[in-house]
């Protein structure tokens, strides 16, 4: 299962560990990814998605249109 969020894309990002003495090794820096599951109104059921925090706020700050939009677009494959 890939770590990216499904309604915002994002996913991981690469950049460097630097130690003490400065010297630099590639690491991956990971998004918080959380499988939840959210009651739709519009489409009246539960859609278990992969979101990541970010998005989870928006939902609940914005509401749930905009991810039954995308489910019924076919964007967003939910279980």
């Amino acid at each position: 299962m890939a770590r990216k969020c499904q309604m915002t894309g994002i996913g991981p990002i690469s950049g460097n560990n630097i130690s003490h003495a400065h010297n630099k090794t590639k690491r991956r820096f990971l998004p918080n990814i959380q499988k939840k599951k959210i009651w739709v109104k519009e489409l009246n059921r539960f859609v278990t998605v992969k979101l990541s925090a970010r998005a989870l706020r928006t939902i609940s700050k914005n509401g749930t249109s905009e991810l039954a939009k995308m489910i019924l677009d076919k964007q967003i494959k939910v279980r």
